[in-house]
């Protein structure tokens, strides 16, 4: 028996009732009125609810939004309760029609990057803002893509950002002979229509927060200084290589940097190297302070 939970959103209008497992082929659906829901027949009778306003179904939740003639605390667990019934029932929540997914035909590509452990898969289409890192399963929560790829027993670690995938593999594989079938998994899943990142899933490590301007602005001036000339000059070199850096800490009294490096920049044999030579070097002579050190922590 399927048993919803109630969740509250930011919009103290909408309320979401998710599923255990997911309820959609890797599609979201906007229904406004009982017309536009006919290939949704839990849609449609949830409209005949005088206080649904707009019904949004997408991966393992149904969203709804009320009209203001009610509080969601008076009803949430009858309408709860009315969607469990329908589905325990067999109730249809998309019809097959409905939830065919269209093709989206992609351009996926292998890249070798500095780290002979990892490899850079390119896409020909933009796959997230968020530049997103994940050392196991449990962290891929908001990457359905991510959480696939780990089902491989080679894959270690999986960093997407922007237009590609950064996979690092255990060393029981050679490139050789795994690159073919992740390319082509890969490939599929964004043809498919699959979803790389739920962006209203990610939850923002504080080295990612660190860096958006309503915390930098609370930053010391050395360390927006450092944080600037890493996206400017720094970031754009290691994405080319299927990684990527963020600033941690600045201590001004030990004129010590510290980094994270992320994706083919974590664990790379030439990370040391490119510290030292290429991002201490970068800083010493920007800063105009030869006694700045670089070093990387653990992401």
């Amino acid at each position: 028996m399927i048993k919803l939970t109630i969740k509250e959103t930011q919009n103290k209008t909408v309320l979401k009732f998710e599923f255990p497992d997911f309820i959609t082929q890797n599609e979201s659906f906007e229904y406004k009125n009982i017309d536009e829901a006919k290939n949704s027949p839990l849609a449609q009778q949830l409209f005949y609810l005088p206080f649904v306003k707009t019904i949004y179904i997408s991966s393992n939740f149904i969203a709804i939004e009320r009209y203001n003639i009610i509080e969601w605390n008076d009803v949430q667990e009858a309408v709860a309760e009315q969607i469990e019934d329908f589905v325990n029932k067999g109730g249809l929540i998309i019809s097959a029609e409905e939830n065919k997914t269209k093709k989206q035909p992609a351009t996926v590509y292998g890249e070798t990057t500095p780290n002979p452990s990892v490899l850079k898969f390119v896409v020909s289409k933009m796959l997230t803002k968020t530049a997103l890192e994940f050392k196991n399963i449990d962290e891929a929560v908001a990457s359905p893509l991510a959480k696939e790829l780990f089902k491989f027993p080679y894959v270690k670690e999986v960093f997407i950002d922007e237009n590609y995938v950064s996979v690092t593999k255990y060393a029981v594989n050679e490139w050789a002979e795994i690159t073919l079938e992740l390319r082509s998994f890969i490939k599929e899943f964004i043809e498919n229509g699959g979803t790389v990142i739920d962006e209203s899933l990610i939850i923002l490590d504080p080295k990612i927060e660190k860096q958006k301007i309503e915390n930098f602005d609370n930053l010391d001036t050395t360390s927006q200084q450092i944080i600037n000339i890493l996206e400017e000059y720094i970031k754009p070199a290691v994405a080319a290589d299927g990684g990527n850096i963020l600033f941690d800490s600045y201590d001004e009294k030990e004129k010590r940097v510290k980094v994270v490096l992320q994706g083919a920049c974590s664990g790379c044999p030439s990370s040391t190297f490119t510290l030292k030579s290429g991002i201490e070097n970068m800083l010493k002579d920007m800063l105009n302070d030869n006694e700045i050190k670089v070093e990387a922590v653990n992401a």
